[in-house]
């Protein structure tokens, strides 16, 4: 069993972007958070997919060129080699859980 608080980890930036609660050695999980407008890199795995759940607000999400608003209480599934985008469109921040597998080290492409 491997168990972890949230409280324990921090985001990336301080207050927003990725927290990673599990890296490996299987698959990842962590939280997000967005500030207003803010947009995370943009970027393909050539062997991860990713699994994004919208726990607060909404994710302007770009794949492959398509764009959709995912809302709260919506999941979204991005296969590998799929390039794919996501800000926050709103003025206040935003909170999604980020679960990705087959766990890959490095396996992110910057696409712009």
């Amino acid at each position: 069993m491997y168990l972890v608080d949230s409280k324990d980890k921090e985001y990336r930036h301080g207050d927003h972007g990725p927290k990673y609660l599990m890296k490996g050695p299987r698959s990842n999980f962590g939280l997000c958070q967005l500030r207003p407008g803010e947009v995370a890199t943009p970027h393909v795995h050539r062997i991860m997919e990713e699994n994004f759940y919208v726990l607060k607000g909404k994710l302007k999400v770009e794949i492959n060129g398509v764009i959709t608003i995912v809302e709260e209480g919506q999941m979204f599934h991005i296969e590998p080699g799929e390039f794919h985008k996501v800000s926050n469109p709103t003025d206040d921040y935003n909170e999604y859980i980020i679960a990705c597998a087959p766990f890959a080290d490095g396996d992110k492409y910057l696409t712009e």
